[in-house]
C-alpha cells in the first residue's frame, strides 16, 4: 500500500532549505553587529571538549523544518549529549521556505551555529561576512535531476542533451547552471521549464526530468507507482557538502572549547542517528516535528525511508576512516571547484575551518565509529 506523502505544497526541497538564496546575504548593519561579537551563547569556557564546563544556553538554527534531517539533533537532546556536554538549553530553531537564512541568524546573534550549505556560506563570505564552516553533516550534495522509468529516463549526463526540465526559479537555477556548466554542457543544451516543487508536472509528462532532492522526491514518486532515475549532481561534476555548521569567526576565536563541547555532543547524538533510522523517524514525527509540517503531522513512515536514505549522504569511507563531520582535502577541493563551476570564486581557508573537529577526534578517539555504508552511498 503506498505511503501517505507530506503535503507536496511544502515539502519539496529548495535551495533555501539547505542554507538560503545567494541574493540573501546580509547587509552593513548585520555586519556590523556580527563585529560587535555580541551574542546570547553562555560563557566561552577554557576546558577542553573532554573536560567539565559551563556554557549555558545556545540556539542552533536549522536549515529547515523540524524533519528527519535533523535527528541527530534530537538524539543529542533525548540521550543527554548537550547536558553532558556542559549546555544548559540548546534550542533547535526550525527554519522554513520563507525564513531568514542561517547566514543572517547567525550574524545578527540569534544564534550559535546555523545548519547551511557552502553555497549559502560562500557568496555570504565573498559580501563579507566574517562566517567559516567547521564540520558537514552530508558528505554528498543531495541534488539530482529525477526522471521516471516510465516517462523519458535520464541515467547519464549525454542523455541529458535535447531533453526538458524543470527547475524551480531563483537560487536552484544557479545550481542547475552550474550543473550544466561543469559537465560541458550550455543552457543551450536543454530546455528549462520553470517549475514549483510539486512533482505533478513530471508525473503528467510536462518535461522529462524534475530538480529535486535525492532523499525526498524520490520517495515521494515511488509513493505514487511511479520508478525514479536519479542523475545525481554529487556524482556528476558538481560534488558539495551540505548540511553544514557555520559559525561566525569570532565564536572560533572566543569560544573555541564551546564549539569543541557542541560537536562531540552532535556527533554523538549523530551515532545514534544512523544506527536507528526508525527511531529518528519517530522523534522526528512524534515529538519534535510534532506539527511541524505547516500545521500537519509528518509521516512517520515515510520518514523512515528518507532517514535510510539519508544514510547514504552522511556515510563514506572517508566517514569510517576520519569520523563523522570531517572532510577530506580532496572533498575540500571538489566543493571550492563546484563554487567556481557556479560563479563563486573563494579558497578554501576562506571557507573551511577544519582544525576543531579534527582537534575534537584527536582529544576522543573513541567517538569514531566504523559504520555500515549504505551500498548506494
Amino acid at each position: 500500500m503506498p505511503t501517505q506523502p507530506i503535503s507536496s505544497a511544502f515539502d519539496r526541497r529548495s535551495f533555501l532549505r539547505i542554507g538560503g538564496a545567494a541574493a540573501g546575504v546580509v547587509g552593513t548593519t548585520a555586519l556590523l553587529a556580527a563585529c560587535s561579537g555580541t551574542s546570547s551563547t553562555g560563557a566561552s569556557g577554557s576546558a577542553s571538549s573532554g573536560a567539565a564546563a559551563s556554557y549555558g544556553d545556545i540556539a542552533v538554527q536549522l536549515s529547515w523544518i523540524k524533519n528527519i534531517e535533523f535527528a541527530g539533533e534530537y538524539f543529542a537532546t533525548e540521550n543527554g549529549y548537550y547536558t553532558k556536554a556542559g549546555f544548559g538549553t540548546v534550542d533547535l530553531l526550525a527554519g522554513g521556505s520563507g525564513s531568514t537564512t542561517a547566514e543572517e541568524i547567525i550574524i545578527s546573534g540569534k544564534a550559535l551555529v546555523g545548519l547551511s550549505s557552502p553555497i549559502g556560506t560562500a557568496p555570504s563570505i565573498i559580501k563579507g561576512a566574517p562566517l567559516k564552516v567547521i564540520a558537514t553533516t552530508y558528505q554528498k550534495n543531495p541534488f539530482c535531476l529525477m526522471s521516471l522509468k516510465e516517462g523519458t529516463p535520464i541515467s547519464t549526463v549525454a542523455e541529458l542533451k535535447g531533453k526538458k526540465i524543470g527547475v524551480q526559479a531563483g537560487a536552484n537555477q544557479t545550481i542547475v547552471d552550474g550543473f550544466l556548466k561543469a559537465n560541458g554542457l550550455s543552457k543551450s543544451d536543454v530546455t528549462i521549464v520553470t517549475t514549483g516543487f510539486d512533482i505533478a508536472p513530471l508525473i503528467s509528462g510536462k518535461y522529462d526530468a524534475h530538480m529535486s532532492y535525492t532523499t525526498n522526491e524520490p520517495i515521494l514518486a515511488a509513493s505514487e507507482g511511479k520508478t525514479p532515475v536519479l542523475l545525481t549532481f554529487a556524482d556528476n561534476g558538481l560534488p558539495f557538502v551540505a548540511e553544514t555548521f557555520t559559525v561566525l569567526q569570532d565564536t572560533i576565536d572566543t569560544k573555541r572549547a564551546l564549539l569543541k563541547a557542541y560537536l562531540k555532543a552532535e556527533i554523538q547524538g549523530w551515532t545514534d542517528a544512523v544506527k536507528d533510522p526508525a527511531k529518528s523517524a519517530s522523534l522526528a514525527a512524534n515529538k519534535y516535528g510534532k506539527g511541524a509540517n505547516f500545521g500537519k503531522d509528518l509521516d512517520v513512515t515515510e520518514q523512515t525511508k528518507e532517514a535510510t536514505a539519508q544514510n547514504g549522504l552522511i556515510l563514506t569511507t572517508d566517514v569510517n576512516t576520519n569520523g563523522l563531520f570531517t572532510m577530506t582535502q580532496d572533498l575540500i577541493d571538489q566543493n571550492i571547484k563546484s563554487l567556481a563551476a557556479m560563479g563563486y570564486d573563494i579558497t578554501a581557508d576562506k571557507l573551511f575551518d577544519m582544525s576543531l573537529i579534527e582537534e575534537v577526534y584527536k582529544e576522543n578517539p573513541s567517538l569514531k565509529t566504523t559504520f555500515t555504508i549504505p551500498s548506494a552511498a
